[in-house]
């Protein structure tokens, strides 16, 4: 199955279809109860006079979600080869996003990070155009206000501003007009959303919009462990990429190596912000699906053994599916 996707062939979308609908049949026969969907942070609920929560029906939910990770994975795999992130086209980035998209049951539903994943997706249009850009103040101010729009919509959203930095860091020659650039953009939403708040003669509760960026990390999160047993292939896949990452470091292009760096960063400010929210959420995760999803497509595009990489992937897509039949 890899072989197929390993080849840029469009008749690979029907397959996408196919794989979505699998990874996604143990939450439906096991769901039919209405779930609640709250599509925008507390502080941004006075700049739209609409219900914040809306009430839908699990199949109705499932579908809606499946679309939205569909268009992205399609949006994903575009980026990946209009970059030539992995050296050779294919549509193993857009396979890997819905199977890292499917991991967990709170993935397949509508949440707040599902729809952020849109904007990192722009993000990273945007943080790739700086390798080869003349001039990023633009395109810097562009990314500080897209953090911003994220933010709006999902508060640890927040910190995908670092990436930002880290990209000027990779990419880019030091230059500070660029870093106050990405401020600006940033600042401007919010500026507009403190006017809001002060026409409204709420002023005084804009302050509590930052106060969850001062959260203390958690020092113990309760976990059930056996929810998690299908992280073990996942775990196994990342390593193995990683160490196929090191033998072909040095053999690739500049850009590659550069936005690899970059995704990995990604990865790591996705992960390390769930602290943020009040209540640990496993959906906020689906920030890590993007990146993970490459780099998967990694290993897989450059792993040599057929057997073995096909018996690890329908190993991680059999844990999956039997995951979501048991909950523990």
């Amino acid at each position: 199955m890899i072989k197929l996707f390993r080849s840029f062939n469009p008749l690979n979308i029907i397959w996408l279809v196919v794989f979505l609908f699998v990874l996604r049949i143990g939450y439906g026969y096991n769901n039919s109860v209405k779930t609640e969907f709250s599509f925008i942070e507390l502080f941004s609920r006075l700049l739209i006079p609409a219900s914040y929560q809306y009430v839908i029906s699990s199949s109705f939910n499932l579908f809606l979600a499946g679309a939205l990770v569909f268009m992205q994975a399609l949006l994903i795999n575009y980026l990946i080869n209009h970059y030539n992130i992995l050296g050779k086209s294919s549509f193993l980035p857009a396979l890997m996003y819905i199977v890292a998209s499917g991991l967990f049951a709170p993935f397949l539903v509508l949440s707040p990070p599902l729809v952020c994943n849109f904007l990192l997706i722009w993000m990273l249009f945007k943080l790739f155009d700086f390798y080869k850009g003349d001039d990023a103040k633009s395109i810097s101010y562009d990314l500080g206000m897209i953090v911003a729009i994220g933010t709006l919509i999902y508060l640890p959203f927040i910190y995908m501003f670092l990436a930002i930095w880290i990209a000027l860091i990779i990419f880019r020659p030091f230059d500070w007009r660029e870093w106050v650039a990405c401020i600006l953009g940033f600042v401007t939403i919010f500026f507009f959303l403190a006017v809001f708040y002060f026409l409204n003669d709420k002023l005084g509760q804009f302050y509590n919009i930052w106060l969850p960026l001062g959260t203390k990390f958690p020092a113990h999160i309760n976990i059930n462990y056996y929810n998690y047993m299908v992280l073990i292939p996942v775990i196994c896949i990342l390593v193995f990429c990683f160490f196929k990452l090191q033998q072909n470091f040095f053999k690739s292009y500049v850009q590659t190596r550069k936005s690899l760096q970059l995704l990995f960063f990604v990865f790591l400010i996705g992960g390390f912000s769930f602290y943020v929210r009040a209540n640990f959420h496993l959906d906020h995760f689906l920030l890590c699906a993007v990146p993970t999803a490459v780099f998967f497509a990694y290993y897989f595009l450059y792993a040599s053994s057929r057997w073995f990489y096909e018996t690890l992937f329908i190993l991680l897509l059999v844990s999956i599916v039997y995951f979501q039949f048991n909950t523990f």
